[in-house]
């Protein structure tokens, strides 16, 4: 039992952003290809794969031994299908663009099928790690208004039991799964809008596994009841938290205003305050450490002085003495939002809005519950500023997130940033397989967005996870805890 701060919104992925519906749609769809615990893209639903012609053409042959939940079997035409919905232009999806550079996709047996590219494309293996939904069930259907996407039908590891709303989500393994009947039977993913409230049910033994933050991993879960009963993990994640601008909002539109906010936080004082030290500052989209990091593009530090300088360029003066910018008569005030019961982000949002407030930019901070948070000022662009976070993921094409043609109602650029060489640095990017030739591309992605400051990147957090100690079979790996989540298990007389 594990708990999500919002519920998923859609269990047909390609149509939701949300990570709740990733992660419970994880576990029942699978995709061609997945990561394993060295994040190596590595057979799944495929038997096999070669890259030819120089990457520009990959060959599948899928398992045979595949069944959706109903029995039927899982063939090329599935694949196909969901290839021709996610390049379909009536599809809302905020993922097609990887597969609307594929020049044919053609069928060469029931099991086997080619993909063909004009030219090699560095993300043409991940593409396929999609999940790959059944044409029987979903040919003609609307999607945005089938019961599919509540009722999912797949081929994974575990089946959609129940589904409470706001309440809980519950799995129960699939006992054809071509890899093997899941060890643990039932999965119950709890909707628990709040991380305080979240640990006091892991305390109480109503949750076995969730993550800690770091006042609840350094103090809070040591000595008795949580010795020998719980087990912790501790590694840098793949993922970085965000203070975004919309830039539609006139204040934003001045590069000097953004570089004036960036240089009045300090990612020092946030990682101690908020993160107890257990992550690091960040500084672009990428993770330390890996080979996609530029370290020549070098963090703006804390300076209060230099950012009120650069708002005095900008025009911004207290011609009224009132402690708060102004210009043209209008105060600098505006309003940042984040999700509730992300305590993380909200913390940061405090110490912004004090820092803020040192130089004279008042803020207001709110919370929205996820759902809404999502739907209603995300998807919409509805917001000054916000505080959110994004995952790293293992190559370093930011195209879906970044490109010019993402920034629109429902795509995932929802701060609006455009710039044209950025544009063309995704595409060449994408359109490069040698890591050396890439990285010249991706270094200069990190120096434009560092010189912009679309973002002010904040902190790349430590993953913290707990698990009762009941669990057995984890071992934490550069993929984190849960990539063998099939084979967890738990001892018959410590069962539930």
């Amino acid at each position: 039992m594990e708990a999500m701060l919002g519920e998923p919104s859609n269990l047909i992925s390609m149509l939701a952003t949300d990570s709740a519906s990733h992660e419970v749609a994880s576990q029942i769809y699978v995709g061609l290809v997945k990561y394993n615990k060295d994040i190596e893209l590595v057979p799944y639903a495929a038997e096999s794969f070669s890259i030819e012609d120089g990457g520009r053409l990959l060959k599948f042959k899928l398992r045979e031994d595949i069944k959706w939940f109903d029995g039927k079997p899982l063939t090329a035409d599935d694949v196909e299908f969901t290839y021709r919905l996610m390049i379909d232009p009536k599809t809302p999806t905020a993922y097609g663009g990887n597969f609307k550079v594929v020049k044919e996709f053609r069928k060469t047996g029931t099991y086997t099928f080619e993909i063909e590219y004009e030219e090699p494309f560095a993300k043409a293996l991940v593409t396929w790690a999609t999940d790959i939904l059944p044409k029987h069930a979903l040919e003609g259907e609307d999607l945005l208004d089938t019961k599919y996407s509540r009722q999912p039908l797949g081929a994974g590891p575990y089946k959609l039991k129940e589904w409470v709303p706001g309440t809980q989500v519950v799995l129960e393994a699939n006992p054809d799964f071509f890899d093997g009947k899941p060890y643990i039977e039932r999965v119950v993913y709890r909707v628990i809008p709040d991380l305080s409230t979240q640990f006091l049910e892991l305390k109480a033994g109503n949750l076995d596994m969730m993550g800690l933050g770091p006042l609840q991993y350094l103090y809070q879960t040591s000595g008795p009841g949580w010795d020998g009963s719980f087990n912790k993990f501790e590694y840098l994640s793949s993922g970085y938290s965000f203070l975004g601008y919309n830039m539609k909002h006139r204040f934003f539109q001045d590069v000097r205003v953004r570089r004036a906010i960036d240089y009045a936080i300090d990612r020092d004082e946030i990682v101690k305050g908020v993160l107890y030290g257990l992550g690091e500052p960040a500084n672009g989209p990428y993770k330390p450490g890996t080979w996609q990091y530029n370290e020549a593009v070098k963090p703006r530090p804390y300076n209060p002085e230099k950012a009120k300088e650069l708002l005095k360029q900008a025009g911004w003066t207290d011609t009224d003495n009132d402690g708060v910018l102004d210009k043209d008569g209008i105060p600098f005030a505006f309003s940042i939002i984040t999700n509730q019961g992300n305590t993380q982000r909200i913390k940061s949002g405090v110490i912004i809005q004090q820092r803020l407030s040192d130089i004279g930019i008042k803020v207001d901070l709110r919370t929205v519950e996820w759902a809404a948070f999502i739907k209603e000022f995300v998807d919409k662009g509805r917001f000054d500023a916000i505080i959110l976070g994004w995952n790293i993921l293992q190559d370093p094409d930011i195209y879906n997130v970044w490109h010019s043609s993402m920034a629109v109602a429902g795509g995932l650029n929802f701060t609006r940033y455009t710039n044209d060489r950025l544009d063309a640095l995704l595409e060449q990017g994408r359109a490069i397989v040698d890591v050396e030739r890439r990285k010249v591309i991706y270094d200069e992605v990190q120096q434009i967005l560092h010189e912009e400051v679309p973002y002010s990147f904040l902190y790349v957090p430590k993953s913290l996870p707990i698990v009762q100690a009941r669990v057995q079979n984890i071992e934490a790996a550069p993929a984190g805890i849960a990539y063998n989540f099939t084979k967890w298990w738990i001892p018959l007389s410590l069962q539930q």
